[in-house]
């Protein structure tokens, strides 16, 4: 970064474009990117604390199924993958709500 900004001087150049440039790309960048992200990981965090008994779910690694149970003390939600076949899973590792989910083409 120091030789870009060296280099800015030395070609006789002002460096007050350059600081303009860097901003206006974090700021681009930050629009595009992150802000999004932030956004799409909060809807996530609001569905895990708002989960309920019933719920059809996808887990993180891909598992569908049901909650059974939830404990919330030690964040651990007993899903149902198959009949009479329940797992525990941890609950920042449930991912979507089936009934939400947009329909594959």
């Amino acid at each position: 970064m120091t030789s870009i900004l060296l280099a800015a001087q030395a070609a006789g150049g002002s460096i007050k474009p350059f600081i303009i440039m860097m901003i206006a790309i974090f700021a681009i960048m930050w629009i595009l990117m992150i802000h999004p992200e932030q956004k799409k990981r909060k809807e996530i965090r609001n569905f895990q604390n708002h989960l309920k008994e019933g719920d059809k779910i996808m887990t993180s690694g891909g598992i569908y199924g049901t909650v059974k149970s939830i404990d919330n003390e030690k964040n651990i939600i007993n899903v149902e993958i198959a009949r009479g076949v329940v797992i525990p899973v941890d609950r920042s590792c449930v991912f979507s709500d089936i009934n939400q989910a947009a329909p594959r083409a």
